[in-house]
């Protein structure tokens, strides 16, 4: 099982819409929500290309908006742990 762990910039959600759509793929087992994190498990990963838009909602403004972390592990082996990160969104 693969885990995308995605924290969210602050004053933003995810929004309902987002989680639907990431809800209706085939791949994607279950998806969480804690805090400002979303959690989403993925059945298995193989050598195609996936790509995952996660649509935010602004609810409160924020001043000198931090990065936020994107963490992909394989919940048995934590340890080929990948990290990136976003500092924005797109219209």
């Amino acid at each position: 099982m693969v885990i995308i762990e995605v924290s969210l910039l602050s004053g933003f959600i995810m929004t309902s819409r987002a989680r639907i759509l990431l809800e209706n793929r085939t791949i994607v087992k279950k998806i969480e929500v804690k805090a400002n994190v979303v959690y989403i498990y993925l059945e298995k990963l193989n050598d195609e290309s996936q790509t995952f838009i996660l649509q935010l909602e602004q609810v409160i403004q924020v001043k000198n908006l931090k990065p936020a972390s994107i963490k992909i592990y394989d919940y048995y082996q934590p340890g080929g742990l990948q990290i990136s990160s976003y500092s924005g969104v797109g219209s």
